[in-house]
């Protein structure tokens, strides 16, 4: 395919949206944005309006375009693929969804009208008010060759790097991306709370005086790997430390239960010293712990 296939998206979410104001900034021409009727048609709007496009409502579109990305939750997926086979002729076209956990066989439905399918999902995170670049961002593909084919060429387009996945592995792929980004949110939701008992006066405060340790941690982890980049006193052994903060986190338990889940991620999988006795610390009861 020498020109640019002509492309329309289905959904208008934090990942609909940024792709589409991607591909329409990467040359591509956006035929339709398309949303379900009693949906969120002023986001769509404002969307077709920024990609030069037209915003349909699902029954009403004609699906011209040769490439059609269907950006629906995982949980609409299979429905929306059958919903869509009984509304168009796809015979030669190709469809794509970027869910992360599903393959593309989620899109059966399409598969035997005749349409090539493929997922390809992007190892990035899609928030309300953020427009990420796609510039080396990972995307794992697999399906149908055509549709491969056609994905890597868009991705490569985009600025980003496609990497095969097989389908039964696309479950552990996105609990990897869970780690990497939503837990990691959960991770420092954890630090603020501990912040603001720590005396800091607001989340926002704690968050401004935590990012410069946080960002120094990514650029060591990225430059050196998980164990050159640990610190603190777990790589120290320090016994004592470490049940001075589970006795402080008495307070706040969920907190505690966070602390000491990661702490024993650590004794497993990093250079710690005086890992039994850190085990057994990490294992005491909190009342035992508070009596001292």
């Amino acid at each position: 395919m020498a020109a640019k296939p002509e492309t329309a998206i289905l959904g208008a979410g934090n990942l609909g949206t940024t792709l589409a104001r991607a591909l329409h900034a990467a040359g591509y021409r956006i035929t339709e944005i398309i949303c379900r009727e009693g949906g969120s048609q002023e986001r769509a709007r404002r969307l077709a309006a920024q990609v030069r496009s037209r915003v349909v409502v699902m029954p009403q579109a004609n699906f011209a375009a040769k490439v059609v990305w269907i950006c629906v939750p995982d949980s609409n997926l299979a429905a929306s693929a059958r919903e869509l086979a009984r509304l168009a002729e796809w015979k030669g076209k190709i469809a794509l969804h970027p869910s992360g956990a599903l393959a593309s066989d989620e899109l059966q439905a399409l598969r035997r009208q005749g349409a090539a399918v493929a997922a390809a999902h992007p190892m990035m995170t899609f928030v309300r008010r953020s427009n990420p670049s796609f510039a080396c961002t990972p995307f794992a593909v697999e399906g149908d060759p055509t549709a491969v084919r056609v994905a890597r060429r868009m991705v490569r387009d985009l600025g980003g790097v496609a990497f095969g996945i097989r389908p039964r592995d696309k479950v552990l792929y996105h609990v990897w991306g869970t780690f990497a980004s939503p837990l990691l949110i959960a991770l420092l939701a954890s630090a603020e709370q501990v912040a603001l008992a720590a005396g800091v006066r607001s989340q926002a405060a704690a968050r401004k005086r935590m990012l410069p340790i946080v960002q120094q941690t990514l650029r060591n982890y990225g430059a050196f790997g998980p164990a050159d980049a640990f610190s603190g006193p777990l790589v120290r052994g320090d016994v004592a430390t470490v049940q001075r903060h589970l006795r402080a986190l008495g307070k706040l338990p969920s907190a505690r239960q966070v602390y000491v889940a990661l702490a024993r991620a650590a004794l497993d999988k990093l250079p710690v010293r005086n890992r039994r006795q850190l085990a057994k610390a990490l294992r005491a009861n909190p009342r035992n712990l508070d009596s001292r």
